[in-house]
């Protein structure tokens, strides 16, 4: 069954890495998976949560959200409710721990690095190009630590990214947009490092239950994917 967008089944969407694009930021990068955009931008902060006092150890949590226009009919700020729903707590959860699955938290000392990913535009993949973009931005805010002597040593360990993948149509396929995603029978977010290490699995049977076979495939085209996304974080940092 061919794709909407015409790629093959383990192709990913045009994907635009740009760093740089906040000025005030210690970190920031402009991800664009497809129509799907999201500005990512890292803060650096003296202390640290009242958990990790003392410690010597600092932290990394991040914040998401989507701006009111970023789908197709606007969607009132989750400031303006007064509480953020659950997926997006969700999200934002799992930005932090992929990040901080690829630094060594002693080495910042007890400083926190926050990371902002905001949706200005939703086609599917808001998580996964929000983690692919926040470490290009984490990557810099480190850096920049290093290169002022505010740490001794560069602290990431390996680059981190994520991809989504999902059956639709009975075929398993990389990089779901929106269209893909709300018809997937199969839907799964990968989180990787760079060495191929994985973070997180997220895959959830929409209708039906998927075979081991299925998930091995979907394995297979996240690998893939997140390679090339890995390529193209270094390629945006100059590395």
């Amino acid at each position: 069954m061919p794709r909407p967008s015409g790629r093959a089944a383990n192709e990913l969407r045009p994907v635009i890495l740009t760093p740089g694009v906040s000025r005030y930021a210690e970190g920031s990068c402009l991800a664009q998976f497809g129509a799907t955009r999201v500005i990512c931008t890292a803060s650096v902060d003296s202390g640290v949560p009242s958990f990790l006092r003392n410690t010597g150890r600092g932290w990394i949590t991040a914040e998401y959200g989507m701006l009111p226009r970023a789908t197709h009919s606007r969607n009132q700020r989750e400031s303006a409710k007064g509480k953020q729903s659950g997926r997006t707590q969700e999200i934002q959860r799992l930005i932090g721990r992929a990040l901080r699955a690829v630094v060594h938290l002693e080495q910042l000392g007890e400083r926190q690095i926050t990371i902002d990913c905001d949706v200005i535009e939703a086609d599917g993949g808001t998580r996964t190009a929000s983690i692919t973009g926040a470490y290009v931005a984490l990557h810099q805010a480190l850096a920049k630590l290093h290169k002022q002597g505010d740490i001794k040593k560069f602290s990431a360990h390996s680059f981190v990214a994520a991809v989504s993948c999902g059956v639709v149509g009975g075929a398993p396929v990389l990089d779901l947009e929106y269209i893909e995603d709300s018809n997937a029978h199969v839907d799964a977010n990968f989180v990787m490092t760079g060495n191929g290490g994985l973070v997180e699995i997220q895959a959830t049977g929409e209708e039906n239950p998927f075979s081991e076979d299925e998930f091995n495939t979907m394995l297979g085209l996240a690998r893939k994917g997140i390679a090339e996304l890995v390529i193209l974080q270094k390629q945006a940092l100059g590395i």
